[in-house]
Parts: structure tokens; sequence; C-alpha cells
């Protein structure tokens, strides 16, 4: 069985209460030893009983209902053995559950009417002395409850902040991976497009082919640069990174789209869309993005509808729309099947919400993001 090994703090409380015993004991012992009436020789084996007993406490980590028993026993006898009983009392309290150790505190008490018989103290009455005796004992249960308390509320506290910082740890990491998802994923998207095209297409004229070449480029370049801007981010480097998306950039998201080849109808009608709050305009793009890519996927060439709409005291709403595809697309992109929980994910955050499903012939998604400045 693995031992628990004493630190420096350990051997510095073992030592001081090991002096608190021994000095409790012969300091309380005077009236004892002035009017005792036995011999010398019982005085010497009492003080030897009392000296075995506190060295006894050493063992008090390892042992401490056993020696408490043991020195409850051998203190109806002996007035020394008094100051390592309320040391061990401690112990108990400060490192046993409550059930053990109530019985032990009895246990305690339970000599007392043999000692006043045996050991009677002739400066006071025997009701004066077996109430100082309760109250020894009560004040080392006492303290050894309030050690225990105080371990249980370090550990409670410690536990806490590690479950914090766990929490904290996880929810960086989702909150990472929907950021790795919703930008990667659109521009591998654009990419598979223009090179499925290519490929479909060898004859194309040559016009069309350099066009496509370079909207690849183009977006395995803002690719790289998108995951370098992630990388930055779990390093943790101050400063870095490119400013995030607005709702001002859905504009670009269509543009880009459409020079994938996708239909896509944008209908903005909130304002100025770059007065729009930070959380709500990120959040929207985001839905935006993840829903031109599941388009391009799913659907390559259904048109999509986008509008997006609100204002102040209205929040912003965004729906998307498209045809739901007769069949399976012969050039269909690969998907982790994350996108849709990771943008209700991300609208529960904002403080919004977001639901999707089918619509009579058409795939609908709606959302609502409060207006919050």
């Amino acid at each position: 069985m693995h031992r628990h090994r004493r630190t420096l703090r350990d051997w510095i409380a073992d030592f001081a209460l090991f002096l608190f015993a021994a000095t409790f004991s012969v300091v309380t012992s005077e009236s004892v030893t002035t009017d005792r009436g036995p011999s010398e020789e019982a005085l010497v084996a009492d003080v030897l009983v009392g000296g075995f007993a506190c060295a006894a406490l050493w063992l008090r980590r390892r042992r401490p209902v056993q020696l408490v028993v043991v020195l409850v026993l051998t203190g109806s006898v002996s007035h020394f053995v008094t100051g390592p009983v309320l040391v061990a009392l401690f112990t108990v309290a400060a490192h046993r559950p409550w059930r053990v150790s109530r019985w032990i505190a009895a246990l305690t008490v339970a000599p007392l009417p043999v000692y006043l018989i045996v050991r009677p103290d002739p400066d006071l009455p025997p009701a004066a002395s077996a109430i100082v005796y309760f109250a020894l004992v009560a004040a080392a249960f006492a303290c050894g409850l309030a050690a225990r308390s105080r371990s249980e509320l370090i550990v409670s506290l410690r536990e806490q902040a590690e479950q914090a910082a766990a929490e904290a740890k996880r929810g960086a990491r989702e909150e990472m991976a929907r950021e790795m998802h919703d930008v990667l994923a659109h521009r591998l998207s654009l990419l598979s497009v223009h090179a499925g095209a290519l490929e479909f297409n060898p004859g194309a004229p040559e016009p069309e082919i350099q066009r496509a070449a370079g909207v690849i480029r183009d977006s395995a370049h803002q690719a790289l640069e998108d995951l370098r801007e992630v990388i930055g981010v779990l390093r943790a480097v101050e400063g870095g990174g490119r400013p995030q998306p607005t709702l001002a950039d859905v504009w670009s998201l269509a543009e880009e789209s459409r020079a994938a080849g996708t239909l896509v109808a944008l209908d903005l009608r909130i304002g100025e869309p770059g007065a729009a709050p930070a959380l709500a305009g990120r959040t929207a793009y985001r839905i935006v993005q993840e829903c031109l890519t599941n388009a391009r996927k799913h659907a390559p060439e259904a048109p999509v509808t986008v509008a997006v709409g609100g204002g102040p005291g209205e929040g912003v709403t965004v729906e998307v729309r498209n045809p739901l595809p007769a069949g399976a697309p012969e050039t269909a992109i690969p998907g982790a099947g994350q996108g849709l929980i990771g943008l209700i994910e991300r609208a529960s955050l904002a403080g919004g919400r977001l639901e999707y499903g089918r619509t009579g012939e058409d795939f609908r998604l709606h959302a609502w993001l409060p207006w919050h400045t």
C-alpha cells in the first residue's frame, strides 16, 4: 500500500505536537507529583509511561484510531498520558470520518470516572476536574474538526479551480474548432469546386482555365492566410491575426461564391452593415459563410437566396434558402457533418437562436441574433 511521504511541514507539525503533549503533561502534573502519596518508583514508572506515550505520537498519521484507544486505556492510570491523548484525539478528528471520530471522542471521555477515583486532583473537586477534562477533550476535538474542514475546503477549491481551467480549455478548443471549420471549409470548398470543374472539363477555353487557376491560387493563398491566423491564435501571438470579419464582409462572400459558379442573391437590409455589433455581425457572417459552403457541397447548381436584416431593438436576422437537389451531385464535396451543429453553438453563444430544415422543396435556415452593442 502506498504511504504518504512526510513533507518538511509534516515533520514540523509532528515535532510541535510532540512538544505540546510533553509540555502539557509536565506542566499539569505539578499538583499530582507533590501530593501523590505513592512511592518514587511509581512516579518514575508514570513518567516513563508518559514518555513512551509522547514518543508513540510519531505513529499518529498511520494508526491514529488504534493509538487513541491504547492511550486512553493507559491514561486511566497515568496522568502523563493526558497530553498525548489530546493530540491523538485531534489527529482522529482531523483525518478520520465523522462516524469514526465521534465514537473515539466518546471513548476518550468514558474512563473519566475511573480516573477521578484512582487519581483525584487534590486542588479541585471531582465536578471541577470533570469539567476541565471535558473542556480539554472538546477543545482538542473541535480543533481537529476545524483542521479537517479547512483541508476539505482547500481540496474543494483546488478541484473547482482545476475544473474551471479544464472547462476553459475545452471551450477554447471548441471555439477554435468552429473557427477552423468555418474558415477553412469555405476556402477549401472553393478550391474543390474549381479543381473539379477543370477535371471534368479539360477542353475548356484557355481564358476560362486561366480564370479557374487564378481562383484556385487565390483561394489557396487565402486558406494559408486563414490557417496562419488560426495558428497565431493558438500560439497566443500578441497583435497577430487579421481583423475579425463583420457583416459588411458578407458581400465578398457572395462574390466568391458567384465566382465559383453558385447563383447567389443577396438581400442585405440592415442600414449600414458596418454599424452592426461586432458579435452579431461576426456570427451572421459565419452563418452565411457556412450556408454558402454547404450549398456548394450538396447543391452546387442550385441558386441560393441570402437575406440579412434587422437593426437596433430588432436584432439581426439571417435567412438562407436553396432548392433541394434531386440527387447527389457528381462532384460532391465530402463534409464532416459538424457545420450546422457548430452554427447552433455559435448562435447560442451570441445569445440568439438558429433553426434549419426542409420547407417544401427548399432547404431553409433561419437565425436571430440580439443587437448587443
